[in-house]
């Protein structure tokens, strides 16, 4: 039971009802090593992201809560019943079609969404990640946000606050440009919103980008052996100038473009490997180290700043990756103190075999 405490947290059933694949199934799981495996489409991935689902509200891979229910069921329900610092916790995530998604801690439904974000800290690694690599900056974005989202529920605040007024900012140089009319005043008062909350916003994001940058550094050199060098560069617009000078500058372009050319909305993160962006010259190896020890890296600031050890979900990870580079990532997880682990993979000995190696307590489900 102590080592159990030590973990803090840990999800120790889960109940699935109409979601996705499954029409009904339940799971009790080992506190250290979970795996999945079976072949492609059996739903091993469905059952990762459920527990996604009960950490964030919502799936990691379909943003569209009503496709995550059963093809011809009404409804879905995930549950789950946690340990955390020795005490029960029972989260449910229940959407009926045509009615609004519902989230429950130990049986009181959440008002607001947000105010679940960070109690069940989690990290995903999947192969949908390389999107992070050859997609547009807004992904980049998302990620950044989540990592800080989990530990910092005002920086949350501030981001709902800013997209808010950005929103609302955009509609009004809609109605201006359709309605031939232009007033500074009001364009001015959304100016100050966004100023307000933009300026935080920016800090934050430099300051965790400073704490981040290393540790990513120091877990990429693990997984390649110190065979590369890395790095990340943090873009934004009011590194030049402060966004209350970008706003008033760019007016004349927002109006004739009808929404907000500037600001922190527009931030990305650079990746390089050497002095070049790693979307044009990292081999797939390459870019899925990089993306792994992105998400090692999130692990290691999500457990420092939470005071939690984060679930940890390997979604596929074998895939694309040579044996050396898997050795070093499952040496890397047995040396790092991590929680409880789930895995999915079509290779039920590969997996066993990796698992063997972490000398950790261990449960195969074979869907």
């Amino acid at each position: 039971m102590q080592n159990i405490l030590l973990l803090q947290m840990l999800l120790k059933t889960i109940n699935l009802i109409n979601y996705k694949n499954f029409e009904q199934q339940s799971f009790e799981f080992n506190q250290k090593v979970n795996c999945f495996v079976g072949p492609n489409g059996i739903g091993k991935t469905n059952v990762l992201d459920a527990i996604y689902h009960l950490s964030f509200g919502k799936s990691y891979f379909n943003p569209i809560a009503s496709q995550n229910i059963k093809h011809g069921a009404e409804f879905f329900v995930v549950d789950g019943c946690y340990l955390k610092h020795g005490k029960d916790e029972k989260v449910v995530v229940s959407l009926k079609k045509g009615k609004k998604k519902v989230i429950k801690r130990n049986a009181k439904a959440y008002e607001r969404f947000r105010d679940h974000i960070g109690f069940l800290p989690l990290v995903i690694i999947s192969p949908a990640d390389r999107d992070l690599i050859t997609e547009g900056s807004d992904l980049r974005r998302k990620f950044m946000d989540g990592v800080i989202s989990q530990s910092d529920k005002s920086y949350l605040e501030q981001l709902i606050q800013y997209n808010r007024v950005l929103a609302q900012r955009n509609a009004l140089l809609k109605h201006f440009a359709s309605s031939r009319t232009f007033d500074l005043d009001t364009i001015e008062i959304y100016n100050d919103q966004l100023c307000e909350s933009g300026a935080q916003i920016h800090l934050k994001r430099q300051a965790f980008i400073e704490i981040f940058t290393p540790i990513f550094m120091k877990q990429y050199e693990s997984i390649s052996n110190q065979n590369e060098a890395v790095s990340l560069q943090y873009k934004s617009q009011l590194t030049e100038q402060p966004l209350e000078n970008l706003l008033k500058t760019s007016i004349n372009k927002d109006r004739a473009l009808q929404y907000t050319s500037v600001g922190i909305h527009k931030d990305d993160i650079e990746f390089h490997i050497g002095d070049y962006p790693i979307k044009k010259f990292g081999s797939q190896g390459q870019q899925k180290s990089f993306l792994i020890a992105l998400k090692l890296a999130q692990f290691e600031v999500l457990k420092s700043q939470s005071g939690n050890t984060p679930i940890l979900l390997l979604d596929d990870i074998f895939d694309k990756l040579d044996a050396d580079r898997v050795a070093r990532i499952i040496k890397i997880v047995n040396d790092a103190h991590f929680g409880q682990l789930f895995i999915s993979d079509t290779h039920a000995e590969r997996t066993e075999k990796v698992v063997q190696s972490v000398h950790e307590s261990y449960e195969i489900f074979q869907l």
